[in-house]
């Protein structure tokens, strides 16, 4: 009985250490936006952000170039870039017509009529890591 219960441990454990190495790319990005926080976009291109494209289970992510205006992004302003630092236009029809806006750094989530999900994320401005406490040393007096 003792051992089944270790061996239950033990794969459980595991599972939750492949749950999460298997975190997309965008979950990996968003808990940085959550932990740090962002500050506003300024109106401006931006050639740094990621542009994460998402369906069902699958995610992928890619670095890009936006314009925003008026705290939002242009639809047909979004590219994805690529090795040779060369652009193309992410071509896609959206289920809805509704301003782009920016929220700590993220963009609303954009549905397309292929159902995929597409964020546009700000990197240049999430806020820098917070300091660290320095922990004292454990002590190491002869007694």
């Amino acid at each position: 009985m003792k051992k089944l219960f270790i061996s239950a441990g033990l794969v459980a454990c595991s599972l939750i250490a492949v749950a999460q190495e298997s975190a997309t790319c965008y979950q990996k990005y968003t808990k940085v936006f959550e932990v740090r926080g962002a500050d506003a976009v300024e109106d401006g291109t931006y050639d740094d952000v990621i542009i994460t494209i998402r369906k069902g289970r699958f995610a992928d992510c890619f670095l890009g170039k936006v314009t925003v205006k008026n705290g939002e992004i242009l639809k047909n302003s979004i590219q994805l870039s690529y090795v040779d630092n060369s652009y193309e236009n992410l071509v896609r029809s959206y289920k809805s017509d509704e301003p782009v806006t920016i929220i700590e750094g993220i963009s609303k989530t954009l549905l397309t009529d292929d159902e995929e999900l597409i964020n546009v994320m700000f990197v240049s401005v999430i806020k820098p890591k917070k300091k660290a406490l320095k922990r004292a040393p454990e002590p190491s007096f002869d007694l």
